[in-house]
């Protein structure tokens, strides 16, 4: 399994947020082409990208920030990103940058056609991300709750060609409360399309437990505050990922 750092990008800067709030902007580093050069010494599989201001403005808005990162990276990782991608032509644009996968969040469920129409375009390079609370989905940077059950998304958009579901429990995301387990296990059980979890990983023990259900479709889980405040130790999270102690 692997563990994936998030670095999100807000005014050119990595940054953490409690619950989605760009009021609670925590500054980790003026600098994220040096954290993500930092997350690959230490022998990251993936980075997760995000750029904030994107999401709110719903297009781009840190592409420099985004292309000194993948600069730094080169071929040696994948990266994904997500925030404020509403159209083929901005996917395209990140991907000839060399970003290796697209996440598609709110756009995938307000606009359907649009995810379909990426998926038939850039095969194997669409990651669906589904942020929900309660089972149900919530879209516009987790300010808007709709009615769809998430298990019913994830199905309709599998049958589409997604490459993955980043899927994250808005209620924990950055609070540190530890990945809601039966919620991303079920998803994970009830589709064939990897699932990544998301959202108030804290500590070895979220790790610990997860790595049992890798075999039901979680291929990574997405490490953000815990990391940047301390609370866990890669290293330690990736030995814990190949089911070490």
């Amino acid at each position: 399994m692997q563990i994936i750092p998030a670095i999100d990008i807000k005014d050119g800067h990595c940054v953490r947020l409690k619950q989605g709030d760009m009021q609670t902007a925590t500054v980790f580093s003026e600098d994220p082409a040096a954290m993500a050069q930092h997350w690959l010494e230490l022998g990251a599989q993936r980075l997760h990208l995000v750029d904030l201001n994107g999401a709110v403005a719903g297009k781009p808005k840190n592409e420099l920030a985004i292309r000194e990162i993948v600069s730094v990276v080169g071929d040696d990782i994948p990266v994904q990103l997500g925030g404020g991608i509403r159209d083929l032509d901005t996917i395209e644009r990140y991907l000839d940058d060399g970003i290796s996968y697209v996440i598609i969040g709110t756009a995938a469920v307000k606009n359907p056609g649009l995810l379909h129409d990426a998926c038939y375009a850039f095969p194997g390079h669409i990651i669906v991300g589904l942020d929900a609370r309660d089972g149900k989905v919530a879209t516009d940077g987790w300010s808007k709750m709709t009615g769809h059950d998430v298990v019913d998304l994830a199905r309709k958009f599998e049958d589409y060609g997604v490459e993955a579901i980043v899927y994250t429990d808005i209620g924990r995301d950055g609070m540190l409360s530890g990945v809601n387990l039966e919620a991303t296990v079920r998803l994970a059980r009830e589709i064939k399309t990897p699932v990544i979890a998301s959202g108030g990983l804290s500590s070895i023990k979220d790790i610990q437990e997860l790595v049992p259900y890798e075999a039901d479709g979680i291929i990574g889980a997405i490490a953000g505050r815990a990391l940047y405040e301390g609370r866990l130790d890669f290293k330690e999270a990736l030995k814990a990922a190949k089911g070490g102690e």
